[in-house]
């Protein structure tokens, strides 16, 4: 596993000021948000668990998974929760040509409209890995599509990290306006079970509210 920032620096922020990182440091607000799904294994389990805290969080949807699971994509949103845009096929905009990126993004933007029972329609976008080339941010800027990044990434992800260590992450590292990142996915599962309840209650005590990215 490659090394990665739990919170991102100002530097890089600063770098990539196009990007949206985090919202007012002035209020106690939080910015859930929760990539690659939906997924049967884990997306209700986060869903009943935001529930339990009226909390409001952004999906970013890979579309394949979306035409895979259009049941559970449209409990999402019937909760209240907002959609965001991970490309269809969780491309690394690294290792693509710019052209077949951008057609992958405006794939999946289909496959949210289409399979939207509220014809859903998502500005959002939150490249896989984080990464993506100057050209094609430009062009999806250009589309329309706020780039949404992260202050607080938690690391679900990473087999190495311990699920204590994975909480550790968010509760240092979150701030007034602070995006935080999880993954609704098969190999964040047993992270996400333990630490998301710990983080909706521990934030909730100290006066954090939970808000979806508009």
């Amino acid at each position: 596993m490659k090394a990665y920032f739990p919170g991102t620096p100002d530097f890089i922020m600063r770098l990539f000021s196009k990007y949206i990182w985090r919202f007012s440091l002035e209020k106690k607000e939080v910015f859930l948000t929760f990539d690659d799904g939906p997924t049967p294994e884990i997306t209700r389990f986060v869903l009943n668990e935001l529930k339990k805290y009226d909390a409001k969080a952004t999906f970013f949807c890979i579309g394949k998974n979306i035409e895979n699971e259009p049941e559970i994509f449209n409990a999402i949103i019937s909760d209240g929760h907002t959609i965001g845009n991970h490309t269809q096929n969780h491309f690394n905009g690294w290792k693509n040509d710019t052209s077949v990126y951008i057609d992958n993004v405006l794939t999946c933007e289909k496959s949210i409209l289409k399979h939207s029972n509220q014809n859903s329609d998502s500005k959002l976008f939150r490249p896989p890995y984080g990464k993506i080339k100057k050209s094609q941010a430009r062009i999806l800027i250009e589309k329309g599509f706020k780039i949404i990044m992260w202050t607080v990434l938690s690391g679900d992800f990473d087999n190495k990290l311990s699920k204590e260590n994975c909480l550790q992450n968010v509760l240092k590292n979150v701030n007034n306006g602070s995006i935080i990142v999880f993954h609704d996915s098969v190999k964040a599962a047993e992270k996400v079970t333990y630490v998301l309840p710990k983080v909706l209650e521990k934030l909730s005590k100290q006066g954090f509210v939970f808000k979806a990215i508009e």
